[in-house]
């Protein structure tokens, strides 16, 4: 089988220091669904064309800031002295293997901050918060944050700092009863604390051609949400699945995968659905 070509880079159009930011929260409650694999790859392939994107890990795994190259051990501070006001968002960022690309990593202590923030004032505002000054700076048109396989008060603060949700639907059986809780807590958000939070869209991982059960999903996914679910589907793919272990985004990994190829696609579809009419003004 010949080698899939490099794809063409990504037109997000021109930089301008006026340009709204877009804060996008990848949540779903259920874990292993390809979250914080999709933060890391969607933020890598946007990077790819040359606009700079932020990635915040507000996972206690951390796993997005290991699959981005900062190992555990080398992440000093992070959201959770970010969530607590310790220090100022600006100064925890972090650069990345991609020029364009840059982290604000989950340090360890991070675990701890579910409880702390109940007793927090404006608890489910603190990312939200902290992310002002670097949202009225204009310096990153993306910022993406990967929340937590959990609906607490980590994954409160990420839907309430964000202006659209992206919900990774994992292609197997049970998945879509798992997501209506999800859809139903964005809207309790919206209703209550951001008026402004949109679902952005419904993106299908670790779709299996050869099993019938993932064309089944997608089509009950697609009948159910309609053109809310990206007509991009994400292929189960080993070279997705060996990337984080090197460090590295798959479009760094294996370029010309039909995984890296995916996320290229999955980037172009969500910039130019932004495009047509869903801009988000900062």
């Amino acid at each position: 089988m010949p080698d899939t070509p490099p794809r063409p880079p990504i037109d997000v159009g021109s930089s301008h220091p006026d340009r709204a930011t877009l804060v996008v929260a990848v949540a779903n409650q259920k874990g292993g669904v390809g979250k914080t694999t999709t933060t890391i790859n969607l933020a890598a392939a946007l990077a790819s064309a040359g606009e700079p994107v932020l990635v915040i890990d507000l996972d206690p795994q951390g796993n997005a800031s290991t699959g981005l190259g900062v190992a555990r051990g080398q992440r000093g501070g992070g959201t959770y002295r970010m969530l607590s006001a310790a220090v100022a968002a600006e100064t925890l960022v972090r650069p990345t293997m991609l020029e364009h690309l840059r982290l604000i990593p989950a340090d360890s202590d991070l675990a701890g901050a579910e409880i702390e923030l109940v007793a927090a004032p404006r608890r489910e505002y603190q990312l939200r918060d902290a992310l002002l000054t670097l949202r009225q700076a204009h310096r990153y048109p993306f910022i993406i944050i990967d929340c937590p396989p959990s609906l607490g008060l980590l994954t409160l603060n990420g839907l309430v700092a964000a202006d659209a949700v992206l919900v990774p639907l994992q292609c197997e059986f049970f998945a879509l009863e798992g997501i209506t809780q999800l859809i139903r807590t964005i809207d309790l958000v919206k209703r209550g604390l951001n008026p402004g939070l949109r679902l952005q869209g419904i993106v299908l991982t670790m779709f299996d051609r050869r099993n019938n059960l993932s064309d089944l999903v997608a089509d009950d996914a697609r009948g159910f949400f309609g053109d809310q679910v990206f007509e991009t589907t994400i292929p189960r793919n080993i070279r997705i699945s060996e990337a984080p272990s090197h460090g590295l985004p798959v479009i760094l990994y294996d370029p010309r995968s039909a995984g890296a190829q995916a996320y290229l696609r999955l980037a172009e579809e969500m910039v130019r659905r932004e495009r047509s009419g869903n801009k988000v003004i900062a």
